[in-house]
Order: structure tokens, then sequence, then C-alpha cells
């Protein structure tokens, strides 16, 4: 297959991460592979191994509808001729549709979708206007069936509708040793019996970091030597950083900064946790930590229940409860409970959520879709199987 990706940038984020493993994978397995970001912003661009012709293609749109750059995206379509295109969230499907009518190619369309709760109601309006888009692609590939199910009712959905949750490379993402382990936590001032508890995250509002922040002094004020390793950077450092210095915990909270690989600091950790109030469909930094070994605790939206067995791998808790989240975390904060939980946590990734098992799953689909129509009983059809024939 002749394949072209399609995202909003490259700036290190699930849906990037997401596309780009899907790429790799499917051009180690001999497809013809094209990388093409919108907006400025290349940072995971290394990251990126494409083989047999593949390219990689910023558009450098200035605005939100540029044509200067959709015309960038006509050409390149032109050029390769590609059987489908996959565009990573609404945006990239907007800039795709319109594409694929210019340059009048009759290559497929799909969109993986990433998110659940539109957080406004500038959200909420724009969606209303990507429905039609959906409505008209060949196919939405969804990252969890709890997101699958929120989404179709709300008419977001397409001739064809598949769930395939987010995978990671279990080979990559293995427990670290004790030497790196020890390194880390030295490194940001954690003895052996600290409690740390890890976020892995862009330190944005709807992460809502400063929770985590909350649950280390209450913890610590119940005697439970709790400390936390926040993986990432943004705009809302400033306010972990004065909750903590507030809650006389400002030694206890560690900030990396952005990293690239974010390994060695989930090896420092104990517990990984997530306390976002919206927009977490199937946490990839989740099965990370997961495949490392590590024990987890989520707000429970999205996908989450379809990834953590309470009292199995780690818990749930309703977003925005802290008495929840500090009683599932104290619960952890004894060692044994959390190695096996860890243990269990890597098992269920092996499992259920690999890199290899997501990417079979892609080739399948994106096979079936490529294949050429045909037109039984006046329906249009795609692999055999007829879906949402009234949409």
């Amino acid at each position: 297959m002749k394949l072209i990706f399609v995202t909003s940038n490259l700036i290190s984020g699930g849906c990037e991460r997401h596309a780009i493993s899907i790429m790799n994978r499917l051009g180690d397995r001999g497809h013809e592979c094209h990388a093409v970001f919108i907006k400025p912003g290349a940072d995971m661009v290394g990251d990126i191994r494409l083989r047999d012709g593949g390219t990689v293609t910023g558009l450098e749109a200035a605005r939100y509808l540029d044509r200067r750059a959709l015309a960038g995206l006509v050409a390149l379509i032109r050029r390769v001729a590609p059987d489908a295109l996959v565009a990573a969230n609404p945006y990239a499907l907007l800039y795709s549709t319109f594409a694929l009518r210019l340059a009048r190619s009759r290559a497929r369309l799909v969109v993986t979708y990433h998110s659940t709760l539109l957080s406004g109601v500038k959200d909420r309006l724009m969606m209303l206007g990507y429905r039609p888009l959906f409505w008209a692609a060949d196919c939405t590939i969804f990252v969890s069936s709890t997101q699958a199910r929120y989404s179709m009712q709300r008419g977001v959905l397409s001739r064809r509708n598949e769930v395939i949750h987010n995978g990671v490379d279990i080979e990559w993402y293995r427990a670290g040793d004790a030497a790196v382990r020890s390194a880390m936590r030295s490194r940001f001032g954690f003895a052996e019996g600290d409690y740390v508890l890890g976020l892995t995250a862009v330190l944005r509002p709807e992460k809502n970091p400063v929770q985590l922040v909350e649950a280390v002094a209450r913890l610590r004020a119940a005697g439970c030597p709790a400390r936390a390793l926040m993986i990432g950077d943004g705009d809302m450092r400033g306010a972990v950083e004065a909750r903590a210095r507030e809650l006389g915990v400002a030694g206890d909270i560690a900030i990396t900064g952005f990293q690239l690989d974010v390994r060695p600091y989930i090896a420092a950790c104990d517990t990984m946790v997530l306390c976002s109030t919206s927009v977490e469909t199937f946490s990839l930094a989740a099965l990370e930590a997961m495949a490392m070994g590590r024990p987890v605790v989520l707000s429970e939206l999205g996908g989450a229940a379809e990834m953590v067995f309470p009292g199995w791998n780690g818990y749930l808790f309703p977003p925005r409860d802290g008495e929840a989240l500090v009683r599932h975390l104290a619960v952890l904060a004894e060692r044994p409970v959390s190695t096996s939980m860890g243990r269990n946590a890597r098992r269920v990734v092996e499992s259920l959520f690999s890199e290899g098992k997501m990417v079979d799953r892609y080739e399948e689909v994106l096979t079936e879709l490529c294949r050429p129509r045909t037109r039984p009983g006046g329906l249009w059809t795609a692999g055999g199987r007829v879906n949402n024939p009234g949409v």
C-alpha cells in the first residue's frame, strides 16, 4: 500500500507518537508511507523511520486553513497517488478531505480520532462543523470502545467504524535495571525508601497536575514518605510550584522538563498517576508505564476502564476526587503491593496492548479499505462490509 499520514504538527504528544509508530511499523512491513504535518513544529521528526521512497513534508500553515499549505498537500497526493490518507484527528481530516477533492483522488480517507469530551463551547461548535467530514470519510478508527460509543451517539462516525486500542513497543518499554533507577532517584534527591509518584504529561490545565501536589501533601501528613516526579513541562508549571510552596512540599516535587526518552524517569517511580479532568481517551503514557512494570492510578475517563482492572494492575478514581486518589495511592505505598500490581500491569500490556497487535489491526483494516470497491445490492462496500449505510 501507499499511505500518507497527516498530523497537525510533530510536536511531542500522544496523537503524534501514535501516528509515527504506525507509519514506522507499516514501513518495516514493506508499505510505502509518507508523513505530512500541517503546522510548524517538528520536534519528533527524528523519530520517523520511513523506507521505500517515503517522505516527510511540513506544510508550514500560517493560519487555520492556509491555501498554500493545502496546495502543498494536493501536490503531494498527485505525485504519490496514495491508496489511502490517514488523518490524525479532525483538523488533519479537514485538510485531507479538501486536498483529496482538489486532487481528484479516489484514495480512501481514514481518520484516527483521539478525543472524547470537548472542553468548551468553541470546541463543541467546531465539532458540529467537523461532523460532516467524518460522515464523508471511509473509516473512523476510535482508540477505545467507550470513546466509540460516546462519539457515535453524538453523530461522530463514518461509513465504517473500528476500535483499535493504542499499543506500545513492549521491547522498548521494559523495566529499567536497578542501577538506572538508583541513579535517577539520586539525581532528584529521592531516597530508596521514598514513595515516588510519577506523572508523564504536558503540564496543562486539563491534566490537572496540581491534584498530584495536593495528594503528596496529604500522604506526607499521614506519615507516608510520598514525593512526586513530573515528567514534562508546560503552562501549569508555575501553578504547580506555587501550590507546592503553599502546602510546604516544594522540596518533594520535582519537574524534569520535556524529555524525549521518558524511560529512565519512569524507572525512578514506584507508581504512575494521571489526574486528568478531560481529553484522556486511551492514554499512551499509562500504557508505557504499565509496560515498564508500574501500577497506574488513573482518573476514570475515556477508555481507562479498558486498560485498568482495579486491584489487579492499578486503580481508577472519579475525576477531581482527591479522597479516592489518596486512598488508592496509600494502598500502593506498600512496596510488595505495588511490585505485584506492576508485574500484572506488564502482563496486561503484553497480552492486549502491544504495538505489534495494534499495527496488525491497522494493516488489516487499511488493506480491506484499499481493495477495489464493488456495488452489490446498490450499496458501496469496503472490505466486504457495509457499515452505517444510511450515513
